[in-house]
């Protein structure tokens, strides 16, 4: 059904409903309409890495770690697979009457915020901090998702429009600014290439203000959205968004006013309570029956799109309840897992060989942490494999592994009546009677997540500083100390420092969340099943680099990410190494595409990142570094040798005015291809030059 047919299909039944029954239908948990035959309808679902929060689903990375995939076509088929659940998910629960929230088609997933200060705690929600990266993953995400049947088998959703990435404790009343030039360049991308190129069914407003308008009833943000890019979808408000405008923002003086600001300004749907005041706006004379009809055929127009609205039904309603969790997608989750993880460091002491390792050692707080699989807005397995399940299962019968928790995630001791470091002696007992020990480390959602309701944390999810917790630094530490040859496991979904480890620990193996069954793929990264291949979608900061770095409240991009970063990292956007070695033997571009020479030099199969960077090299208005503008991944046989063509992005050779003017650029750049970045850290981490040509050329 095309957006004009289901347009149509909806003003016809609108049409039939009394201006009470078309307010009720703005409201996320819309009431049935008996006499027209609208069944109730709950628009609040979320699928950020899998089926959330409404029962058994297939568990995937957290969005980070599928980020650092740098695969948008992986992306598009677990978007799939995802949509596929929940239509088999609403196709079961629909027929025995449940029309609760997290059981409907609509996705209110991904999250396609610039991930720009390391600090934010909902950072691991989203696909990094790059504007580019953003936008492919979200693209692939968003498509794969809606599908291209004759109807949409889920409605995506691209959230928080606009400029919003933290402080959590701030979001309800902040006022984000942001120049001109950093909108068009770095916040707004993602979104635009979301509506105009994807076709995103929705898009959801963010918490805070920006330039002084709340986002969910903006003015400029609205007329980039539905006037620039043409958004036809729905628009819904962040939960209980609308309540900040009296409440919070104090831009205005209650309920009705709030309501009426938010739906004259094109706030389609509300997810809270606001808009149960609609009426009484209405009966005041502050919005029109116009105003109601307008949201409510959009919203009608995306029910008409699902196909859950009529007798002919959709294509997917077939679709069984067995494809839920089911062995195609668990495999997925497995394959995405082993792209994820980033190998930061190796000095050979990886892969293990788990007939030779003798006895090994696993030690930390989230050696055998479920929570640490999962990071947040997650659904329930049907089962977990830890990473020290991961390990035994693996190394069953060939050797013996030890086991502590060694300290509690965050806090001084595991238990209350103990002393501070009541685990402390253990793991050192552990570490001396191993051959090899396996330090698992990290964060979960309770360290860095989201503020939540009635949030009693200091920070509400959000990271003071890059520091993993005192009882971790002291555990590795001691750990460390004893001197066997160790692994530095690290589970989280945010920059941390990792100077002790990239010091001291033989190798360093990022896992970000990775998935409800992601101990076992980490297991057999470590064991050599497979070769890590993941790149940082984010930059590693050393904690001091805070002390440089704008305040986390400023939201201009000058000395954040990668792009405008002007000190040296710990780890670079883009890196992450294998156990092979892949060299760069030839690069030909025009100004669409490369064509890159790779050859796989060492031992083993793996997978690798062709990347791609281009620099204006004259103009003032460019980022002072080299920005991503391409990426395919390749896998690679030992000795193999191939050619790979990769798009480069149209916009790159583009610089943004501080009118924010999108513009050519000075017509002269250097495009740079590698398995990295090409900066200084990168090369003294791969050992390993980026290949580079230049560009001319006067006109985008």
């Amino acid at each position: 059904m095309d957006r004009q047919k289901a347009r149509e299909r909806a003003e016809a039944l609108v049409a039939q409903m009394t201006v009470e029954e078309r307010a009720s239908q703005l409201r996320f948990d819309a009431p049935a309409i008996e006499r027209l035959g609208i069944p109730a309808y709950n628009w609040w679902n979320e699928a950020l890495h899998g089926l959330a929060r409404g029962g058994t689903a297939t568990s995937f990375p957290q969005a980070i770690g599928m980020a650092a995939m740098f695969d948008d076509a992986l992306l598009g088929n677990i978007a799939e697979a995802i949509s596929t659940e929940a239509r088999a998910k609403y196709n079961a629960v629909s027929k025995e009457g449940d029309r609760d929230i997290y059981h409907g088609l609509n996705m209110w997933s991904p999250n396609i915020n610039l991930f720009r200060d390391p600090r934010w705690g909902r950072g691991h929600e989203t696909y990094g901090e790059d504007p580019y990266l953003t936008s492919r993953l979200g693209k692939a995400f968003v498509k794969g998702l809606q599908g291209d049947g004759e109807t949409l088998r889920a409605a995506a959703c691209a959230k928080h429009f606009a400029v919003h990435s933290g402080p959590e404790s701030q979001r309800h009343h902040f006022n984000a600014v942001s120049s001109k030039k950093d909108l068009e360049e770095t916040y707004l991308p993602a979104f635009k290439a979301l509506v105009t190129e994807a076709g995103v069914e929705a898009v959801m407003g963010a918490y805070n203000r920006t330039n002084g308008e709340p986002c969910c009833a903006s003015s400029m943000l609205m007329q980039k959205l539905r006037g620039e890019w043409g958004f036809e979808g729905h628009f819904v408000s962040d939960c209980w968004a609308i309540k900040d405008f009296h409440e919070n923002h104090k831009v205005t003086s209650g309920p009705t006013e709030s309501v009426t600001k938010a739906l004259k300004a094109g706030c389609d749907l509300n997810c809270g309570c606001t808009y149960q005041h609609i009426m009484a706006a209405f009966d005041a004379g502050m919005i029109t029956e116009e105003d109601i009809t307008r949201c409510c055929v959009r919203l009608f127009t995306t029910r008409f799109l699902l196909g859950i609205l009529g007798d002919e039904g959709s294509e997917y309603d077939s679709i069984p309840y067995a494809v839920i969790d089911c062995d195609e997608h668990r495999a997925l989750a497995r394959q995405a897992a082993l792209e994820a993880c980033v190998l930061l460091k190796n000095d050979g002491l990886l892969p293990l060989d788990p007939d030779k390792c003798g006895t090994l050692g696993v030690i930390g707080p989230n050696a055998n942490s479920r929570s640490a699989l999962i990071g947040n807005y997650h659904g329930t397995a049907s089962r977990y494999v830890t990473v020290l399940e991961g390990v035994q299962d693996l190394t069953a019968g060939r050797c013996r592994v030890l086991y502590s928790e060694g300290c509690a995630l965050g806090k001084d001791r595991v238990e209350h009546l103990a002393q501070p470091g009541d685990r402390l002696a253990e793991a050192v007992a552990v570490a001396k009677a191993s051959d090899t020990v396996l330090l698992v480390l990290g964060l979960d959602e309770t360290l860095e997540g989201e503020e939540d309701d009635n949030d009693t944390r200091e920070l509400c999810g959000d990271k003071a500083d890059l520091l993993l917790p005192e009882s971790q630094r002291l555990l590795l530490e001691r750990v460390l100390a004893v001197g066997k040859p160790t692994v530095v496991i690290l589970m989280a979904g945010s920059s941390i420092d990792l100077s002790a480890a990239q010091e001291k620990a033989d190798a360093i193996l990022l896992t970000w969340y990775p998935g409800a069954g992601g101990g076992r793929e980490v297991a057999e990264l470590l064991f050599g099943k497979a070769s890590p291949s993941g790149k940082l979608p984010v930059t590693f900061y050393y904690n001091t680099a805070l002390e440089e770095m704008p305040a986390f409240t400023d939201y201009a991009m000058r000395g954040r990410t990668y792009r405008y970063y002007g000190g040296e990292p710990l780890y670079p956007f883009g890196y992450g190494l294998s156990y092979a070695r892949c060299e760069v033997l030839g690069l030909e571009a025009d100004r669409e595409a490369a064509s890159v020479r790779v050859r796989n030099t060492g031992a083993v199969d793996t997978d690798e990142v062709v990347e791609l960077y281009l620099h204006d090299e004259r103009s003032p208005l460019a980022p002072p570094n080299p920005i991503l503008c391409g990426f395919q991944r390749v896998h690679l046989k030992a000795g193999e040798e191939a050619a790979v063509r990769v798009p480069i992005n149209s916009d790159a050779f583009t610089v943004v005015d501080d009118d924010g003017k999108r513009i050519p650029g000075s017509g002269k750049w250097t495009l740079y291809a590698g398995f990295g970045a090409p900066d200084k850290r990168t090369e003294e981490l791969t050992g390993r030059k980026a290949a580079a040509v230049s560009l001319e050329g006067t006109s985008v």
